[in-house]
């Protein structure tokens, strides 16, 4: 899908290029230095001189290798897609570091998030009333649980209350929780790869 940046355009397919060569660098640089690529933004466009909030999403022959993203935005989308691109080579807790010889086959895949929707959301009922399966991703907190689930996953988990299942027990609730003092945020994304 295709999502319009605060500025009104989607990114164009050069964009696109610079932030895909940007996160394939810096997880190379993370497999020869251990730390990912320094970005200075100052060389790059406008637009991706902008603070976004960015999700980097790695696969090994269709089978997940690493995700890892923000959120909330903190820092100018070149920058977060360089930062999360090497955070999930080397830092996604579920899998061990990328090595040499899986980057030639690594499929990287980018999101960047539109600004968070609150929703006011009483009830569990009102908030499967809300969303739109296919087009939303949504993040979830309570204290301190947090979790998201990015509109991507709807591919796999098409049903409303399955999506919210499965994004309750990421935040580390049961699945059959709710609570009055849930927040509950939707966001949508331009995703490629």
């Amino acid at each position: 899908m295709s999502l319009t940046s605060e500025r009104g355009e989607p990114l164009g397919s050069d964009l696109r290029s610079v932030l895909l060569n940007t996160a394939r660098a810096s997880i190379g640089c993370g497999v020869e230095s251990g730390s990912a690529l320094g970005v200075s933004t100052e060389e790059y466009e406008i637009e991706l001189r902008q603070v976004r909030a960015s999700f980097v999403t790695l696969r090994l022959e269709e089978t997940l290798r690493g995700c890892m993203g923000t959120s909330h935005p903190v820092r100018a989308l070149v920058e977060d897609v360089a930062h999360n691109a090497y955070s999930a080579a080397f830092l996604d807790p579920r899998f061990s570091p990328l090595t040499a010889d899986e980057l030639p086959r690594l499929a990287i895949h980018i999101s960047v998030l539109s600004p968070l929707e609150r929703l006011s959301c009483p009830s569990e009922a009102d908030l499967l009333a809300l969303v739109r399966p296919g087009l939303d991703g949504l993040l979830l907190r309570e204290g301190s649980r947090r979790g998201t689930l990015l509109p991507s996953v709807w591919e796999t988990l098409a049903e409303p209350h399955v999506f919210l299942r499965e994004l309750k027990v990421k935040a580390g609730f049961r699945g059959d929780y709710w609570s009055e003092n849930i927040e509950v945020f939707r966001y949508t994304t331009e995703s490629f790869s």
